[in-house]
This record gives C-alpha cells, structure tokens and sequence, in this order.
C-alpha cells in the first residue's frame, strides 16, 4: 500500500469519526450518517490497499 493511500483513507476516516461525532453532539442525524459513510468508505479503500499489496508481494 502506498504511504500515500493509506495516509488519504486514514484522514479520510478521521474525517468521518469527527463527523459523526458532531452528528451525536448536535443531534444531526445527516452528519451522523454521512460520518458513518465516509468511515466505510476508508475501510474499503484499505482493503483495497491490502488486497493490491497482496498480489504484488505473491507476483514477486
């Protein structure tokens, strides 16, 4: 996985986790929701990573 990638769905996580706390403080169940979305949206960008560094480590 690039340093770069990862680095993106890291911040891209971090990025939701606040969202959705702010959704739960303000009581906002759009930001909750879309806090959540872009949580999910990290997790599938790393194991997209993963699965790409996978085959790369076999195909060497």
């Amino acid at each position: 996985m690039s340093t770069e990638d990862r680095m993106k769905a890291t911040a891209k996580n971090i990025e939701g986790k606040a969202q959705e706390a702010i959704g739960e403080i303000t009581g906002d169940p759009e930001d909750k929701a879309e806090g959540k979305a872009k949580q999910a949206e990290a997790k599938v960008r790393h194991s997209v990573e993963n699965v790409k560094e996978d085959v790369k480590k076999k195909i060497d």
